[in-house]
């Protein structure tokens, strides 16, 4: 059977979204200085590794994220069931998300890298926000240093970023 692939315009659908939700033009984020990467510590094997996700993912008993910039974070503990994840975001369909998290939020796949081995463990709780934050001022000065904050609490080494 032959699988059709659909190109998707990523920057139109964002733009149309927006104007549809009565938000100004968006306004792509540029930063004049690269992004300070560097190598792991150790090897991966030996990593703790941290999941940051930003498809709106929380678990059952938790608040949902909302609209017009929810600049908010959740922790998630990394031994949640699948069956307790919820997602909410206005900037993807939600479908394939809700019938598996995993798509938006990889927890099942890193738990099978720390029983294979190949990463060394999760830390113990997964960081996920609302994509699609307008103002790139808040994710700046508000998201990004207290998810940096948290995730050297949990005292990671790497950090997987999962965006939406």
């Amino acid at each position: 059977m032959a699988t059709v692939s659909t190109r998707v315009d990523y920057i139109d659908v964002t733009l149309r979204t927006y104007d549809a939700l009565g938000y100004p033009p968006y306004r792509w984020v540029f930063n004049e200085s690269a992004v300070p990467l560097c190598r792991p510590p150790k090897p991966l094997a030996q990593c703790r590794v941290g999941l940051i996700a930003s498809g709106g993912i929380y678990t059952a008993g938790q608040i949902a994220f909302h609209f017009k910039d929810d600049a908010s974070f959740r922790r998630i503990p990394t031994d949640v069931t699948t069956e307790d994840l919820r997602v909410t975001h206005f900037a993807y369909d939600l479908e394939d998300a809700r019938r598996d998290p995993n798509v938006v939020f990889p927890i099942d796949v890193l738990r099978d890298l720390v029983a294979g081995g190949e990463i060394g463990e999760l830390a113990p709780d997964a960081l996920t926000f609302m994509g699609g934050i307008y103002s790139s001022r808040k994710v700046r000065d508000e998201l990004a240093p207290a998810i940096t904050r948290t995730l050297l609490d949990l005292q990671v080494d790497v950090a997987l970023l999962v965006p939406v």
